[in-house]
């Protein structure tokens, strides 16, 4: 497969990036038409509150509380997913390796049911128990994934780097990916043990949970992906030599002079922040961190300084555009959005197997 030259490839996934945006913003239950949009923020900096039209207030009303928060945190959750997808294939030096295999997006999930399940208990079951139920159970289940997927990637880590596993103080790459098999695994029985013991409307939400949704999106949500993904740009686009030389073998990447044993630990570190505030902020959302980076590699090459930041941008199009799907096809009604990134990745890697049984690259 030929190469697509590296600046006609930023330029049209930046350019793909800002038009999904703008459909994001647009399209929806209530569609706003362009020049309405237009007119809509002309008309909020230009006008008093008073002199505003109705139809223009309820039109700003949907931007600003509903869809922008929306549209920009399905942006940063797709960024965030990909980044650390292609940095964790890096890692791996495998370009199906996925961040769900160090059991992050697992133990998440699990803290999140734990809040579902539990909440309503350790709040009360009468009427004033049952509002205060309702008013916080969204903000622990973020808390409570955070703290899930932070505590399966420590214990992924403990167990790696266990005295006697390669030299000491180092990290087997082999010994974390068995123990992350190990630990999602866990808390898949886990989750499907809550499961049994959920009522209806427990059971509805943790389904729901699992798949993946941005219905939740607000602007403190917003602003938590927004510093974590600066995080992740700050922590990982820099290592992109470091991947490159790590690719040849760990022994061939400290002969360059990589600190091959720090490199681990940013990685999975930032990688456990990124993918445990994703899967707080917006559920559980598959295939994005699998195929994006994939989908890069094919087109410009496996340089890690050009696919981390190029896997960020086509990331972050890919889940906007997922999203717009998720509430135009079935409209009024909406699907969760990790059941469309499913949809959208698995003929794609259905596509990549008929290429290798046929001997493609």
């Amino acid at each position: 497969m030929s190469r697509c030259p590296r600046p006609i490839f930023f330029s049209l996934v930046f350019t793909g990036l800002a038009l999904a945006m703008l459909s994001g913003v647009l399209l929806g239950p209530v569609a706003i038409p362009l020049t309405a949009l237009l007119e809509a923020v002309a008309t909020s900096f230009a006008a008093t509150p008073a002199s505003v039209d109705p139809e223009l207030q309820r039109q700003l009303l949907i931007l600003s509380a509903i869809r922008l928060p929306r549209m920009l945190l399905a942006a940063l959750v797709g960024a965030c997913l990909a980044l650390c997808g292609a940095a964790m294939q890096g890692l791996f030096r495998n370009p199906l390796a996925d961040p769900t295999l160090i059991g992050v997006s697992a133990g998440a999930s699990l803290g999140a049911s734990l809040v579902i399940v539990l909440a309503p208990a350790l709040l009360g079951s009468g009427a004033m128990g049952g509002v205060l139920a309702a008013t916080l159970s969204l903000s622990l289940m973020v808390v409570g994934a955070f703290v899930g997927g932070c505590l399966a990637v420590l214990l992924v880590y403990r167990l790696a780097t266990a005295p006697g596993v390669g030299a000491p103080g180092s990290t087997s790459i082999a010994t974390m990916l068995l123990a992350g098999i190990a630990i999602s695994a866990l808390a898949g029985a886990g989750n499907s043990l809550l499961s049994f013991y959920a009522d209806n409307e427990m059971l509805r939400r943790i389904s729901l949970w699992q798949m993946g949704r941005l219905d939740g999106a607000d602007w403190p949500r917003v602003g938590l992906a927004t510093a974590v993904l600066s995080l992740l740009l700050v922590g990982l686009l820099g290592q992109g030599r470091a991947l490159n030389a790590l690719l040849l073998g760990e022994s061939q990447a400290r002969y360059l002079g990589i600190e091959v044993e720090h490199l681990k630990r940013r990685v999975i570190l930032l990688t456990a922040l990124g993918v445990g505030v994703t899967v707080a902020v917006a559920g559980s959302i598959v295939f994005v961190g699998l195929v994006v980076p994939h989908m890069v590699r094919l087109v410009i090459g496996p340089d890690h300084r050009f696919l981390l930041p190029a896997s960020t941008l086509l990331g972050a199009a890919l889940l906007v555009v997922a999203d717009v799907l998720s509430r135009l096809v079935v409209a009024p009604a909406e699907l969760p959005v990790g059941v469309v990134t499913a949809l959208l990745g698995v003929p794609f890697f259905f596509s990549l197997l008929v290429r290798q049984r046929n001997g493609g690259v």
